[in-house]
């Protein structure tokens, strides 16, 4: 599986990631489980989320979303960090310290886990967790 799935549980996603990431997608889930135990897991637009925030915007629209998710691609393997602070965006913090990942404002993206520090990760991680929507 890359991309859309019909999974609706963490577990069930896990096990339709096919062979070659699925070790990488699963270890990442227990890095975020481990790291932010207080991120309750859901599973949020195809793609495994973590805990979740409030946001508004001026128009008035309101709702929640995952503070951390992620998904299996077609090219990458995705780590969304959907927080920012009064610093900008907390994925961006991290360019220079995970330098084979490709990172976005809130994506961290790579082809395997192994290219990425775990110790970095974790950091990252509880970063996102402790942070709000704050820009």
């Amino acid at each position: 599986m890359k991309g859309k799935t019909s999974a609706k549980t963490y577990e069930g996603y896990i096990a339709e990631v096919e062979d070659k990431r699925r070790g990488d997608i699963q270890r990442l889930h227990d890095l975020v489980r481990e790291t932010a135990p207080e991120l309750e897991p859901t599973m949020e637009f195809g793609m495994l989320g973590y805990g979740k925030y409030a946001y508004k915007y001026a128009s008035g629209r309101s709702g929640e979303w995952m503070k951390i998710g992620i998904a299996n691609n077609k090219q990458y393997i995705s780590l969304y960090c959907c927080a920012a602070d009064e610093n900008g965006y907390v994925a961006e913090r991290y360019k220079e310290r995970l330098p084979k990942a490709d990172i976005g404002k809130s994506c961290v993206r790579c082809k395997r886990l192994s290219d990425l520090d775990e110790d970095t990760l974790r950091e990252l991680i509880r970063d996102c967790a402790k942070a709000g929507w704050g820009v």
